[in-house]
């Protein structure tokens, strides 16, 4: 405390004080008043000497505080209930404690995300590249058939535009997690926005001969961006379309209210098990029905594009009687 310059000079400040009240009141009055000033200054300058060691005892354990928080030690509690600066000090304190905490919580489940997202990735690209390097050894071989090299050339391309596939969606997803994509906020016509989804699948319906039902009015709009709306729409409807049957029907309805537009999108197809449910928009799960080319990514990228949009994205299915997508964005 006595290396703090402003203590010292303020205790020089109060002795200076002292001694010319002692020796006005001696001059002026007499010698017992001016002893009387003198003892009254110091028992005051006593006062506010261990008033003024109190408080730097009490900021010394802050100190020690702020220095166990730096170390990682968040679990102390220095709230105080108490009026005084100090006491708005140390309820500062905590609540910075806390917050410290949270991002600290945040930073270690992203971590813990990150490093599943690589352990996903490296084994979602394993498979394609182990195929493509046996690939790469078989077409070597001078004395292979042109008919099979032909073959294994092709299968090699499908697996690199499955790896280039993969990897853009990645990228992709990470960018909207790490909210690097500016979505616009448009007014967006849903009956644009829904023949802009349906063009993608198109020509998959028709080779499994299946229907498609539209049904909306054509005013109805929402705020969002159609880009990317569709491009979550288009995943959905993919879903839908894989696992539908033949001659089986997909339908698209959307209306709006004062509180929300919704677009509804169903089949009739197998449906999803009810333990699957819970985890169709985590990236890279597979549930029962899924078919062996599935990733587990494309309902995750519409579930994370949606949300990002300040909309809803629910599901309600039951196995064998198909599957319902309720999209909601609020106005």
């Amino acid at each position: 405390m006595w290396r703090n310059r402003e203590v010292q000079w303020l205790f020089i400040s109060l002795l200076s004080i002292s001694l010319a009240a002692f020796v006005l009141a001696g001059f002026l009055f007499s010698i017992r008043v001016a002893w009387f000033v003198l003892v009254t200054s110091g028992l005051l300058a006593g006062c506010n000497f261990f008033f003024t060691r109190w408080r730097y005892d009490e900021i010394e354990k802050l100190s020690g505080y702020l220095r166990k928080i730096s170390s990682g030690d968040d679990s102390l509690d220095v709230r105080d209930n108490q009026e005084g600066e100090l006491s708005i000090l140390k309820n500062d304190i905590y609540k910075v404690t806390l917050m410290l905490s949270e991002h600290r919580s945040f930073l270690e489940k992203d971590k813990l995300t990150l490093t599943n997202a690589l352990s996903d990735i490296s084994h979602q690209l394993k498979t394609p590249l182990t195929s493509m390097m046996v690939m790469a050894d078989l077409l070597s071989d001078s004395t292979l058939e042109e008919s099979k090299r032909a073959e294994f050339t092709q299968h090699i391309r499908v697996q690199l535009e499955r790896i280039e596939w993969l990897v853009s969606s990645l990228l992709t997803l990470s960018k909207i997690d790490a909210g690097t994509i500016a979505f616009k906020k448009d007014t967006v016509a849903v009956r644009d926005l829904i023949q802009r989804a349906v063009q993608p699948v198109l020509i998959p319906m028709e080779i499994k001969e299946q229907t498609l039902n539209v049904n909306g009015d054509e005013s109805v709009t929402f705020i969002g961006d159609l880009r990317w709306t569709a491009e979550a729409l288009i995943n959905i409807l993919k879903n839908a379309v894989e696992h539908t049957g033949e001659g089986g029907v997909i339908s698209i309805s959307f209306s709006e209210n004062p509180l929300y537009t919704e677009i509804t999108i169903s089949d009739n197809g197998d449906g999803i098990p009810k333990e699957d449910l819970p985890y169709i928009f985590r990236r890279f799960y597979k549930g029962k029905n899924a078919s062996d080319d599935s990733v587990g990514i494309g309902l995750a990228m519409a579930y994370s594009i949606i949300t990002s949009q300040q909309g809803d994205l629910e599901v309600r299915s039951e196995k064998g009687n198909g599957t319902v997508f309720s999209i909601k964005f609020y106005k």
